[in-house]
């Protein structure tokens, strides 16, 4: 993660995106930091760090995709899944 962030923030800049919808623990913790919890915060917009907020206005994290493949209940995960994409969605409106 840390080797890669400073492609990511180019990206970031070049891009210029209104939301950045991140996918896994992995890449939210690689934006928002190490003491952030997926699990307590998955499908709620979160302000990122001051050293990227103006690169990053608005952030959701939820699961990544092979997590609802994973799950005990794919039909409970991926409708958990939907809802998360669904706040993206409304976030932008």
């Amino acid at each position: 993660m840390v080797a890669c962030r400073p492609w990511l923030l180019a990206e970031l800049r070049a891009v210029r995106p209104e939301l950045v919808l991140l996918l896994g623990a992995t890449a939210a913790q690689s934006l928002l930091g190490p003491k952030f919890r997926l699990t307590a915060h998955r499908g709620e917009p979160v302000e990122a760090p001051e050293d990227v907020a103006e690169l990053v206005p608005s952030a959701i994290a939820t699961v990544h995709p092979s997590a609802v493949l994973r799950a005990p209940d794919r039909d409970e995960a991926y409708a958990a899944f939907v809802a998360d994409l669904t706040a993206a969605r409304r976030t932008l409106a």
